[in-house]
């Protein structure tokens, strides 16, 4: 039996990495794409023990010119690519005041989060296209509660996963017809190793009431919902936003 193959960016660790073992245990193979120049050791075996095939591709999606050769470093591996996981991404440069705000820190934040996602979607979606399919394919792309929810010391952030919300809803659209899933995950408050510099002023806000579930989100948390978003059961909610925050981004009085 084919199994069906994902790649997951940024998956050597983080969210990231919880989106590729959810995968691998819904039975994907994965490639991982993240910057350091090799795997992890621990990923491999991770990976086997999940029954998985895995390949890792080094690359920053910020540069365009390598994802062409992502791609092909799937199709190679596995065959086919059924699923990708835009999940590579950085915060803030420097959190302040945004009348001090640094064009190139703004450039990067949205060369990285926005430019570079969307472009390597664009590859993805055309090999999908010209491939058969052989299981529900789809591109799940992880932006943030700060798409809708603004913070004025990092508006860098936030302006590129407003921007990244925009390019979903207009590449659902243009997918539905071929019958790839696509969605955007909108995480609120997870632990890693991107929030660990903040840990403290985000474990009083919870305390405050800041998010109603009264806890921080896990990595795994955003896995699980990536593997029921690729399993191809919600294909017919393509376009859809899943806020995962435990209730941060519902208004209230």
């Amino acid at each position: 039996m084919t199994r069906p193959a994902a790649i997951v960016t940024g998956g050597a660790r983080g969210i990231g990495l919880a989106c590729a073992e959810a995968l691998a245990d819904a039975g994907f193979d994965v490639l991982v794409a993240d910057l350091a120049e090799k795997a992890p050791d621990k990923l491999a075996t991770n990976f086997a023990a999940r029954s998985a095939k895995f390949a890792y591709f080094q690359c920053d999606i910020a540069d365009l010119s390598v994802h062409q050769r992502m791609v092909e470093a799937a199709i190679n591996a596995f065959g086919h690519i059924d699923c990708l996981v835009n999940n590579a991404g950085v915060g803030a440069v420097v959190r302040g005041d945004l009348l001090e705000l640094k064009p190139e820190n703004f450039d990067r934040a949205l060369n990285i989060n926005l430019r570079g996602t969307v472009f390597l979607s664009q590859a993805v979606a055309k090999a999908m296209l010209a491939t058969p399919a052989v299981s529900a394919r789809s591109i799940i792309t992880i932006t943030s509660v700060s798409a809708e929810m603004a913070s004025p010391e990092r508006a860098d952030y936030c302006v590129s996963k407003a921007g990244l919300s925009m390019w979903v809803k207009n590449l659902a659209l243009r997918l539905a017809p071929e019958n790839i899933g696509v969605f955007e995950v909108r995480p609120g408050i997870i632990r890693t190793d991107m929030t660990a510099a903040v840990s403290a002023k985000y474990d009083a806000l919870i305390d405050g009431g800041l998010v109603p579930a009264k806890r921080w989100g896990e990595a795994a948390d955003i896995g699980g919902v990536v593997a029921a978003l690729a399993s191809g059961k919600f294909g017919f909610s393509t376009g859809s936003v899943i806020d995962v925050d435990g209730a941060l981004s519902v208004p209230r009085l």
